[in-house]
């Protein structure tokens, strides 16, 4: 594994491996068929791609779209890997010309979609290379109780079959039932296959449920509140993606839309604008993303219940691919379940299939109602075992709304609803609770009833979200049907008898967190620079984890770059320079002295240390350390340790500063500061003697100024 250690590091820039890839490369380079199940984001890709540099021969990747196939080559590319793939966006010609270089080894990955292996011509060509290993990605395609079935994924093993000597078959995917599992083992025509399940958690992701909330409130709040970020929302109908477009596009947002009602050069013009940062929100139907290797989204929004728990963890698990913390959210009303009933029975399906489908949106809904932890929820739900009980990370345990008193309200619609003899819809009840005196209230004349503008004090909108959130709660329901009826449901009839109190969650109000990210956005513009030069999507360029690493550690040689996550050999080459110049442009005109030693060492400290790293430089201090000591001990630069104390200092931890001021200089320090000003230290450093360093300077404007 050491030669795949080595290729890690020189392709991929990292030094070690994540969970579940040096096991599952060990099984491949030890000629075993391998079936791996990872959350995605968790490096499957890799898992095939470091053999393939290993072995003998081609590696053959069935991949199931197009733009999946491009983005993957042209990261390949970007890390100085040969890989070609072929597609219908091809000519004939191309083709041939792509297969006769596979066969003279010029490239070390062929990627192809599922589709071509229905074509004997094309199967044929690919006996006459020496394929190793063949690599199935998305494998939950290939069965029928998968969420994206395909039935084209049937002939990746009658395609196996007919080569002249088997290869080493490997299967990834991020979403399997136990069904699933089986099904891909069985049909894949694995032989003794090794089987890796490294779990389906995605720790950076939060994850949450809004039941009852005004959907288009909601997107509004949250967009303004994260308009810097990345983000994806997903609805169920072409009608509502519209719908949400407008409203996002009329605020002056960068928004787009995706649905199957675009022509094929609007989809690809939309999500090409989406992966080059042109747009930084993407208004879709689910028809959009599975071809998505986009590492920086930060944000996934249901803005309709999803049909099953696979589609739904797929589709939120486009956010964080990079392993930056992300948010998962889930707009519910009881409406959703109802379209995707709907959209059930125009399936045409099997009454088997049918009646499975039936069951996997129930689980759905029933996550929408869970009060238990929702991760927990999840991975259970894929036959995970021994989960926690609580996650700290998701909306049920991580509550921070507060609990209101709405039972008088909840009395006055309740009684509404019965005097109107449950007849009729949420708008027309919360007309009537108003006071309304449109034609159909009058006509009706309910403006006799005894509940007619009792909450008046409210508006029509505020009455229908109460009225949405206690029908997500179960004291209401609606009837099935284009105009759906509002209904007294039995936990009405407790708070009617004042027996029972309704306390809704109200959650609270967020303040705007600004954060200055300004070498960071310095380095993202540089970055969107190349990118545009290149015609190669920003991420491919670096990942934002690892423009963050830059921007707190400031590299500023190539050996300190080559240490930052994602900066292998082949891309410091290509875009080293130009990142390093921004850099050192940088440290220079903020005059940062404390530029830190980045090693090994440091990147563990960083992760895993859970007490601040000034606190352990102090407590190594108190423990009679001088700073010198420290900084070996540390792998730090003294000025970093130096700081390091300064700041415990600043904070009021008992730090004796006379220590780092030598009693000879201290007035002489005091009165060139008082001469010249503090507002840079290097002018004062300059006007003292040579045996006053910048750590006594320091120390005296600290023990002053405090």
């Amino acid at each position: 594994m050491l030669q795949a250690q080595k290729i890690l590091k020189k392709y991929y820039g990292y030094e070690t491996f994540r969970e579940g890839q040096e096991k599952i490369i060990k099984s491949i380079l030890d000629g075993k068929d391998t079936f791996a199940i990872m959350p995605t984001g968790a490096g499957k890709s890799i898992c095939f791609q470091i053999p393939s540099l290993l072995l003998d021969g081609l590696t053959l990747v069935i991949s199931p779209l197009i733009s999946l196939m491009k983005d993957q080559v042209d990261a390949l590319k970007g890390n100085g890997i040969k890989a070609t793939y072929i597609n219908s966006s091809l000519t004939a010609r191309e083709v041939r010309e792509r297969i006769e270089n596979a066969k003279n080894g010029v490239y070390t990955l062929l990627y192809v979609a599922p589709e071509r292996l229905e074509s004997e011509g094309f199967c044929h060509l690919l006996k006459n290379l020496q394929i190793s290993l063949v690599a199935v990605d998305e494998a939950h395609c290939v069965s029928q109780w998968g969420h994206d079935f395909r039935p084209s994924y049937g002939r990746i093993a009658p395609f196996i079959k007919t080569l002249s000597h088997r290869p080493i078959v490997t299967a990834f995917t991020a979403t399997a039932t136990k069904e699933v599992k089986e099904d891909i083992i069985n049909l894949l025509g694995f032989e003794s296959p090794s089987i890796y399940v490294t779990g389906f958690d995605r720790k950076n992701l939060s994850f949450s449920v809004m039941r009852g909330a005004n959907k288009k409130d909601f997107i509004l709040d949250y967009v303004k509140y994260n308009k810097d970020e990345v983000g994806i929302i997903y609805a169920a109908t072409r009608k509502e993606v519209e719908n949400i477009y407008e409203n996002l596009r009329k605020k002056g947002y960068a928004v787009g839309k995706y649905h199957a009602g675009l022509s094929g050069d609007e989809r690809k013009e939309r999500q090409e604008a989406f992966i080059y940062d042109d747009i930084h929100i993407m208004v879709a139907t689910n028809a959009f993303g599975m071809g998505i290797d986009k590492s920086n989204v930060r944000y996934v929004i249901h803005y309709n219940i999803p049909k099953n728990m696979e589609a739904y963890y797929q589709e939120a698990g486009r956010a964080g691919r990079d392993g930056e913390a992300s948010q998962c959210i889930l707009l519910f009303s009881p409406q959703d379940v109802l379209l995707q009933k709907y959209l059930i029975e125009q399936n045409n399906l099997s009454e088997e299939r049918e009646k499975n489908e039936y069951r996997k949106l129930q689980e759905m809904v029933d996550y929408c109602h869970t009060s238990k932890c929702l991760r927990k929820y999840i991975l259970e739900y894929f036959g995970e075992e021994k989960v926690g009980d609580t996650c700290h990370n998701c909306s049920n345990c991580k509550d921070d709304s507060e609990l209101m008193d709405r039972t008088i309200e909840a009395q006055k619609i309740f009684s509404c609803i019965y005097r109107m003899k449950e007849k009729y819809g949420t708008s027309l009840v919360a007309q009537v609770l108003r006071g309304s005196k449109n034609k159909k209230v009058l006509g009706f004349g309910f403006h006799g009833l005894s509940t007619y503008g009792i909450m008046k004090e409210y508006t029509e909108k505020e009455i229908k979200d109460m009225m949405n959130i206690l029908i997500a709660e179960g004291y209401l329901h609606l009837t099935e049907g284009q105009y759906p009826v509002v209904r007294l449901g039995k936990k009405s009839v407790g708070v009617l008898k004042n027996k029972e109190k309704v306390l809704q969650k109200i959650q609270k109000r967020k303040e705007e967190v600004i954060i200055d990210h300004s070498l960071f956005e310095v380095l993202r513009k540089l970055r969107k620079e190349i990118s545009t030069r290149e015609k190669v999507p920003p991420y491919i360029v670096f990942s934002d984890s690892t423009l963050r690493q830059m921007s707190e550690y400031y590299p500023i040689d190539e050996e300190a770059m080559l240490r930052i996550k994602g900066v292998g050999e082949e891309k410091l080459k290509k875009y080293g320079d130009e990142f390093l110049r921004i850099i050192k442009s940088y440290v220079k005109e903020n005059h940062i002295e404390d530029v830190k030693t980045y090693t090994k060492e440091n990147i563990k400290e960083t992760k895993d240390e859970k007490v601040p790293s000034h606190v352990v430089t102090f407590n190594l201090y108190k423990e009679g350390n001088s700073l010198k000591e420290i900084a070996l001990t540390r792998e730090m630069t003294p000025f970093t340790i130096q700081n390091h104390i300064i700041r415990c200092a600043t904070e009021g931890l008992p730090v004796d500063l006379d220590d780092f001021i030598p009693k000879e200089y201290e007035a002489l320090i005091i009165q060139t500061i008082k001469s010249i000003g503090a507002e840079k230290l290097k002018p004062i450093k300059e006007a003292l003697p040579k045996e006053v360093d910048y750590l006594a300077i320091k120390a005296v404007l600290c023990k002053y100024n405090s």
